[in-house]
C-alpha cells in the first residue's frame, strides 16, 4: 500500500487530510504540486486544479471531504467521527460552515493582505470586514462544543480536525477567539497535541511572502475564484477586484472538467 498527499502545508483542507491520517496511524507521503499551473497528471487527478489530493495505490481522490471520508470508510479503526447518526450530521454541517463559510473570510485575507488585491480605504474595509466576519462564526462554534470540550463529541475527532485548521489560518491574521472563552480553552488543547503541532509548524514554515505572491501574479499565477470566495470577494466589497482580475487574467474559475490524460 502507498499513500500520498497532494497538497500546500497551508491550504486548511490538506491539513485535514493529514490529520485524519495521523489518527489512523497511517504513514504517508507528501508532494507540493504547482497549484494554478498544473500539469495534465495533475488536473487529470484534481479536476478543479485544487489540492488536496490522496493517492491510495492507484486511485485518486479529490476534495477534503470525500477523502475524510473514504479514510473512515477504508481504515474505520480507531473511528474519527462520533458514533451516532445524529451527531454524525452534526459534524458534517460543521464541516460544510468551516470548508465554506469560515474559509471565504481567511482567503479574503490572503487576496488582500498577502496577494495585495485591495489598497487604502478598500484595504482596510475588507480586512473589517473579514474581521468581523470571521468572530460572528467563533460565537457561532462556541455553543457548538460538547461538555468534554471537544466538537466530535466526547472525544477529539474528525470535527475538531475540521475546525482547526481554519481556526488556526485566522490567527495567522491575529484574529483569535476571545481568551477564557471555551473556544479559546479548546484551541489551546488541540493545539497541544503533537500531530497538529507538526502539522501547524509545517504551515507556518510554508509562510508566502507578499513580495514574492505578487509577482506571482504579475508573471501570470491565477489564484481560484469559485463558490463562497466569489461571494465574499462581492459582499466584503470587491467587485471591481473581480472585474479587474478577469480583465488582467489573473484570477481563474472552473470550465469543465477535463477527460482523462487531458490537462488544461
Amino acid at each position: 500500500m502507498t499513500l500520498k498527499v497532494l497538497e500546500h502545508p497551508l491550504s486548511p483542507y490538506a491539513q485535514k487530510v493529514k490529520l485524519a491520517l495521523h489518527f489512523k496511524s497511517l504513514d504517508f507521503q507528501v508532494e507540493t504540486p504547482m497549484i494554478g499551473a498544473g500539469t495534465d497528471d495533475f488536473l487529470t487527478a484534481s479536476p478543479r486544479g485544487e489540492v488536496p489530493v490522496l493517492l491510495h495505490d492507484t486511485l485518486a481522490i479529490y476534495d477534503s471531504a470525500v477523502i475524510g471520508a473514504y479514510i473512515e470508510e477504508t481504515w474505520p479503526e480507531p473511528m474519527l467521527l462520533p458514533q451516532s447518526a445524529t451527531a454524525r450530521v452534526k459534524s458534517r454541517l460543521i464541516e460544510d460552515a468551516m470548508d465554506t463559510h469560515f474559509e471565504s473570510n481567511t482567503w479574503g485575507l490572503g487576496e488582500i493582505l498577502i496577494f495585495n488585491r485591495a489598497q487604502d480605504a478598500q484595504r482596510e474595509q475588507m480586512h473589517a470586514y473579514a474581521e468581523q466576519q470571521i468572530q460572528g462564526w467563533y460565537q457561532w462554534l462556541e455553543p457548538q462544543l460538547s461538555e468534554a470540550g471537544w466538537f466530535n463529541g466526547s472525544r477529539y475527532g474528525w470535527t475538531d480536525i475540521c475546525v482547526i485548521p481554519f481556526v488556526n489560518g485566522a490567527g495567522r491574521f491575529d484574529i483569535l477567539p476571545e481568551r477564557n472563552t471555551r473556544l479559546a480553552l479548546w484551541l489551546e488543547q488541540i493545539n497541544a497535541r503533537e500531530d497538529v503541532a507538526a502539522v501547524t509548524s509545517q504551515a507556518q514554515a510554508a509562510e508566502l511572502d507578499p513580495t514574492m505572491m505578487q509577482a506571482a501574479i504579475n508573471a501570470g499565477f491565477k489564484r481560484e475564484y469559485r463558490d463562497h470566495r466569489l461571494e465574499w470577494m462581492i459582499q466584503a466589497g470587491g467587485i471591481d477586484i473581480v472585474k479587474s482580475g478577469i480583465e488582467q487574467n489573473n484570477i481563474r474559475f472552473n470550465g469543465a472538467f477535463p477527460t482523462e490524460g487531458e490537462g488544461r
